[in-house]
């Protein structure tokens, strides 16, 4: 690390551990006096002026937390060259963060940071999607990446691992926002995934290292998401779910919230549906998002998820599962698979067994069966 950067860095870093300065007063202290260390040079009584003078006081003494946070950024910086860190004057910041009501102060980083500064959709959803819902987040991800958009999701379960494995399958850059230190991985089941975008792409905090993954960090991550980005797409969503709190800082920002609809029985259907009354776009085709943004797709065959089949081909089709025609789209358990269709449970069972390990049918909770659009 350079000698300016390391100087840059410790008063950047004295700025944001100092009790009762947030992003707030950091901001009102930096339009001011300029750089963190004019902040520290002024008087108490100037610093009052701005931010009041119990905050004007903390900041005269050096926080005790500095030295050894210092210490240890600057040996996990050192350790890797693609780790970095970006405050709110370097020229690198992501532009689109600036135009929300509170960026933060510091980012840390580890992949290509260059990505911050490209145009982005964000990807989000349920922890705990129907196979449908997964396999439609990296299907988007994935075209709207050939598309030349980056994919910004959180690394969450369900929803945004599929958007990240789906933009790092079609080739497109993605964005993780965690709510932790880059020195821990969460969910611990996303290691493998965390080292693939960290290699391809990049991972993004505000957080310092050693912060674990606290639930009032979430929502904090969730307003960089939408921030970066020029519109949030959520694929699936309860109506209490971490992913209409996107949705509501993307429309803070004036960002587009686009929602793809579902079953009306399905609870993961439930928040795109009311975003939809609230006046998210409906989508239901890539083409929608690419329409909306008014952004050109650089891959024309790419940018529907279901391609329209020719006359000749419509022919040749094979006939449909009567079994996947019976169940439809929506999860559906025994009882009703067998009123549809009049068959004997243990042929029902039996015939199920085989489509899911085709990979046709997907096994829900509460016994519950759902097609996964690949049959």
């Amino acid at each position: 690390m350079a000698a300016r950067d390391a100087g840059d860095l410790a008063a950047w870093l004295r700025l944001v551990l100092t009790p009762g300065i947030g992003r707030v007063a950091g901001r009102a202290l930096l339009t001011v006096f300029g750089p963190p260390q004019s902040v520290f040079d002024a008087s108490p009584a100037q610093r009052r002026d701005c931010v009041g003078a119990e905050l004007a006081d903390a900041l005269s003494a050096e926080p005790a937390a500095l030295a050894p946070t210092l210490a240890k950024l600057r040996s996990w910086l050192d350790a890797e060259a693609a780790r970095d860190w970006l405050a709110l004057d370097d020229p690198r910041y992501p532009q689109a963060l600036l135009q929300i009501p509170d960026p933060p102060l510091l980012l840390y980083t580890m992949g290509r940071t260059e990505l911050l500064n490209t145009p982005c959709i964000a990807i989000v959803g349920s922890r705990n999607p129907t196979p449908q819902g997964a396999d439609n987040a990296r299907a988007f991800a994935e075209h709207l990446g050939r598309a030349g958009l980056t994919i910004v999701s959180g690394m969450a379960l369900g929803i945004d691992g599929a958007a990240h494995s789906g933009a790092l399958a079609g080739g497109a850059g993605t964005i993780a926002v965690v709510g932790t230190g880059l020195d821990r991985v969460y969910p611990r089941a996303h290691r493998a995934l965390a080292h693939q975008i960290a290699e391809r792409g990049l991972i993004v905090s505000e957080f310092d290292l050693g912060t674990e993954s606290l639930a009032a960090n979430f929502p904090q991550r969730n307003r960089i998401i939408a921030g970066l980005s020029l519109g949030t797409l959520v694929v699936e969503a309860a109506l209490e779910s971490g992913s209409l709190i996107t949705a509501r800082f993307a429309v803070d920002a004036g960002r587009d919230v686009f929602a793809i609809p579902g079953s009306i029985h399905s609870p993961q259907s439930r928040g795109c549906h009311a975003l939809i009354k609230q006046g998210a776009k409906l989508v239901d085709d890539v083409r929608d998002v690419l329409e909306e943004l008014r952004w050109p797709s650089l891959f024309p065959g790419a940018a529907s998820s279901e391609p329209t089949p020719s006359a000749a081909e419509a022919q040749n089709e094979p006939t449909p599962d009567p079994l996947l025609t019976a169940m439809g789209y929506d999860p559906v358990d025994l009882d009703q698979l067998q009123g549809r269709t009049g068959w004997p449970a243990a042929q029902l069972s039996a015939r199920l067994l085989e489509l899911e390990l085709l990979g046709h049918v997907a096994r829900l909770a509460g016994g519950r069966y759902q097609r996964t659009g690949r049959g």
